[in-house]
């Protein structure tokens, strides 16, 4: 199975800890959380990898030559001229994805027990195009849904910004999205973005004409290492416990 791992991001609010390192190397529980994202796609499966770079590259470059790329296959998509965000990423990572199988995205910077394989059945089972794992938590930023789990709009609470597309009166739901995915390639065939996009505005996009469904796995632990507030609370979780249990 193939995965694309999302660790081009210059981490930039995280201040200081990425200002001599890419934020996919800052170390959880003694372990980088790029190894953290392989390790658990290769317990699940996953044989073929391509990961995007581009805030210290090189550095990612020889993480993977000194762990011998995991003993699995693994390419770099290089956007180091250009960051591209995660709709423009997965676009130039497309020559990967030619199996014509649906595949994952992973974003490096998040930490989840979540499994993988319960979401892929989910996909095969439901025909999405995408299948967006989510979960019910406190955030700025909300996936917006219909009583089907159907993707219809998005908020940020923060500037009051707003998109749906539910009649009024109809029920939405809020869920925070967890940065990993299930992607139908038919997706490749509906993009008309050029150039750097986020996966976001594509999504809200199709999802007035594409079934685009939410997976909620709102039991599971979730931590997003964005901020140093955040990343002190995930090394103090793995103080006592093996991010092993992550896999």
């Amino acid at each position: 199975m193939k995965a694309i791992i999302f660790a081009a991001g210059i981490g930039s609010r995280l201040g200081k800890i990425t200002e001599d390192q890419p934020k996919a190397l800052v170390e959880i529980g003694g372990k980088a959380l790029l190894e953290i994202a392989i390790r658990k796609l290769i317990k699940y499966g996953f044989d073929e990898i391509i990961i995007n770079v581009h805030h210290f590259a090189d550095r990612i470059e020889e993480f993977l030559e000194e762990k011998r790329n995991f003993n699995i296959r693994i390419e770099l998509s290089d956007e180091r001229e250009q960051l591209l965000e995660t709709g423009g990423g997965l676009m130039k990572a497309s020559w990967f994805f030619d199996d014509h199988q649906p595949f994952l995205t992973y974003n490096v910077d998040v930490l989840t027990n979540l499994d993988i394989l319960s979401l892929l059945r989910y996909h095969q089972g439901t025909g999405a195009l995408v299948s967006l794992a989510c979960k019910e938590r406190n955030t700025q930023r909300y996936f917006l849904t219909d009583k089907n789990n159907r993707l219809v709009g998005w908020e940020n609470t923060e500037t009051g910004e707003r998109i749906d597309s539910l009649p009024a009166g109809d029920t939405v739901n809020r869920v925070g999205y967890s940065g990993i995915s299930v992607v139908d390639p038919e997706l490749y065939n509906l993009v008309t973005e050029k150039g750097a996009f986020s996966l976001t505005s594509l999504y809200l996009r199709l999802a007035a004409e594409n079934p685009i469904i939410i997976y909620r796995h709102d039991a599971n632990l979730w931590i997003d290492i964005g901020k140093p507030e955040q990343l002190n609370t995930a090394r103090d979780y793995f103080q006592t416990r093996d991010v092993a249990t992550l896999l």
